[in-house]
């Protein structure tokens, strides 16, 4: 875990503030940068827990900038370049207060409501008799508020457009938007074995246009099943074989935890960081198509604060 970079403190030519995120830290660069850094940093329940992730912050950071690239036809994204293995340098937008989740199957939180007895989520109606992991007849945008601090809370289409969150118009173009990435994505994903099964999108807006942030087809921000044996699981009732954060959530859920008051974080050692870290990497080798390259892990810190600042130079 001693490779894990967990926290960052720079101090770029410029840099007017510093956002420190669940996972990612945000640097602001004069009026129209963003340096965004990948650290090596797991959430889950909204929670951060106490040990980093070797290389996670580099398998975030490579698969976001590949699926950006990958869907700049369907609507404009934010990234500019990568000049580190684990840093985005992008532009700087006005990001919407909502996050676009859209599902493909009934699993993870939206099965445990369902389970629970929930027939709706976000004001979306669910089909009776459905089963864990289920193909829903067509996918479904199940939206969040985005929190700067907590929980991010579901929400529906109504609520957004009442509340002023997001104007009409510009949030039947978040999900147009939404159903197409996510349409590309599930067809890469297939090329690759893989079922994307949910995700969730994040945009902002600059000079009047709609642009795609953050990260996108993530481990993170997404779920993936192998398809290879989908069907004969689902029908014998039997866990799917998956790429995915849900590992870490069933894990903390077996130990005890999730997030809630007076829980503790069981202990991470460093042969379950690196199991993690491994299925992260699994991950990347299997939607990319690619050998994971592990960059160079001696000073982690010193290495993107030379190559952040000798991507800025050239920029003057």
């Amino acid at each position: 875990m001693k490779n894990a970079l967990v926290k960052t403190d720079f101090n770029f030519p410029e840099q007017k503030s510093v956002y420190h995120g669940k996972v990612r830290d945000v640097y602001s660069i004069g009026d129209d940068l963003l340096v965004m850094v990948a650290t090596d940093r797991i959430s889950a329940f909204d929670v951060i827990l106490p040990e980093g992730i070797p290389y996670k912050g580099q398998v975030l950071n490579q698969i976001a900038a590949k699926f950006l690239d990958a869907t700049a036809d369907i609507l404009p994204n934010w990234k500019i370049a990568t000049p580190d293995p684990m840093v985005t340098v992008g532009m700087r937008c006005e990001p919407f207060k909502v996050e676009m989740v859209i599902r493909g199957y009934l699993t993870g939180s939206a099965w445990r409501e369902y389970k629970a007895g929930a027939r709706t989520l976000c004001g979306v109606p669910l089909p009776e008799r459905m089963r864990e992991n289920q193909k829903f007849p067509t996918p479904i945008i199940t939206p969040t508020t985005k929190a700067d601090a907590g929980h991010d809370e579901n929400i529906s289409k109504e609520e957004i457009i009442a509340q002023g969150l997001v104007s009409k118009e510009d949030y039947e173009l978040l999900e147009k938007y939404t159903q197409a990435l996510f349409k590309r994505g599930t067809e890469i994903a297939a090329e690759k074995g893989l079922i994307l099964v949910d995700t969730k999108y994040e945009f902002g807006k600059k000079d009047g246009k709609i642009i795609l942030i953050d990260e996108i087809h993530t481990p993170d921000s997404s779920r993936y099943f192998y398809a290879d044996g989908y069907q004969a699981r689902f029908e014998k009732g039997e866990e799917q074989r998956q790429l995915s954060k849900e590992f870490v959530r069933q894990w903390l859920i077996e130990n005890g935890f999730q997030g809630k008051t007076g829980q503790t974080v069981p202990v991470m050692t460093e042969a379950y960081c690196n199991s993690v870290s491994d299925r992260y990497i699994e991950l990347y080798e299997h939607i990319v198509g690619e050998k994971f390259e592990k960059a160079e892990a001696g000073d982690v810190a010193a290495r993107i604060e030379k190559n952040v600042r000798n991507f800025l130079a050239t920029l003057k």
